[in-house]
């Protein structure tokens, strides 16, 4: 797992099974982020059969196999799936390809699991929508800043608890580090990768939603901005954003692609959770000039000031949860509702965002 690098953070934990050989089959297709690792990761963990892999790049597909031993190599998506016995697949496409791709798994009687962001327009989601109502299979989204951080997870335990009272406000921060001679030419191509707040952003949405309880909630303000990048005029490096959520509680988050070299990790990320009791911090995957490790929780109360950091010892429940879904068409781990909310608000703030790219820069 590389800490230096976002787009190959791969998270590995103990395997905890939640079903037995054979008993839930996977596949992956298109291998085209890094994501794809932490994903089967989580599946295999959990006690999923990875079957098969297909992705056009003989390269990207010779890396996978490395990784997964015994993994066959399907000759074309299809192979995989008309395969009666896949019940899941997992993708980590191109992000402007992530709908249509979930469209056709979709209609292939299997459940889908995405890489964020889920979609790059309004238009996706709403097809995303018909499709998963009509053929009542899963469109499910790997949110990783939440489902694969240990810290995340037990910031969610505590709040459940009640342990902060209940939450009034979420502050995200989501700073990344850009790494841009290894990124692929899509990273830079507005239409294709859909703009930093239906990105990175992704992730600190659903976390507001998660934390609150809200089921809906309004952008009140967007902005985006390349402030630093003209070499490459579609990205954006910065952006931010305010909502309110149906039940009062508010958000902040801050997403961009400034972390400096001298971190030794891909993004100091950060959040700030106040409730009415008490408030909460995680320092997910540094504490600054102290220690480079993951997973810091730091939470006030009633009772005093508390401390704990989590690395290793609260693990992943998201990926059983998921797979026991998938086999009992419950909604445990995720509700459908929770995914396609979460996007749409993503893709509401990318689409009024004001730009505040220097006229030099544009």
């Amino acid at each position: 797992m590389s800490r230096n690098d976002g787009m190959n953070y791969a998270p590995k934990h103990e395997a905890k099974p939640v079903v037995g050989p054979g008993e839930f089959i996977i596949a992956a297709i298109a291998l085209d982020h890094g994501h794809i690792y932490g994903m089967c990761n989580g599946l295999v963990e959990a006690g999923a059969q990875l079957k098969w892999v297909y992705d056009p790049d003989q390269e990207k597909v010779k890396a996978f196999t490395a990784a997964y031993p015994g993994v066959r190599v399907a000759r074309s998506a299809e192979e995989i799936l008309e395969d009666p016995e896949v019940r899941l697949v997992a993708a980590a496409a191109v992000p402007s390809e992530r709908g249509p791709l979930g469209l056709r798994v979709m209609a292939h009687g299997k459940d889908y699991f995405t890489d964020k962001a889920p979609f790059t327009a309004i238009e996706q989601l709403e097809a995303a929508r018909v499709q998963a109502e009509k053929t009542k299979r899963k469109y499910m989204c790997y949110f990783s800043e939440r489902l694969h951080v240990e810290s995340a997870v037990y910031a969610g335990h505590l709040i459940r608890q009640g342990a902060i009272g209940r939450v009034l406000q979420v502050i995200g921060m989501g700073p990344h580090r850009l790494n841009a001679p290894s990124r692929p030419g899509w990273f830079f191509q507005r239409e294709k990768y859909g703009g930093i707040l239906c990105d990175i952003g992704s992730h600190q949405i659903e976390q507001f939603l998660y934390y609150t309880g809200c089921r809906d909630a309004k952008v009140l303000h967007s902005k985006v901005a390349n402030y630093n990048h003209t070499a490459y005029p579609e990205l954006e490096d910065f952006g931010d954003a305010t909502l309110v959520g149906d039940n009062g509680a508010t958000q902040y988050f801050r997403v961009d692609w400034f972390t400096p070299e001298g971190l030794g990790t891909w993004g100091d990320g950060r959040m700030i959770i106040m409730g009415t009791e008490g408030y909460l911090e995680l320092r997910k995957y540094t504490d600054l000039a102290r220690s480079n490790t993951p997973d810091h929780v730091f939470w006030v109360d009633s009772q005093g000031e508390h401390y704990e950091q989590v690395a290793g010892k609260i693990g992943f429940p998201f990926f059983g949860e998921l797979i026991l879904d998938c086999l009992q068409r419950s909604e445990l781990a995720m509700t459908q509702a929770h995914v396609f909310k979460a996007a749409e608000l993503c893709l509401t703030a990318q689409s009024q965002a004001l730009n505040l790219t220097p006229d030099s820069l544009r």
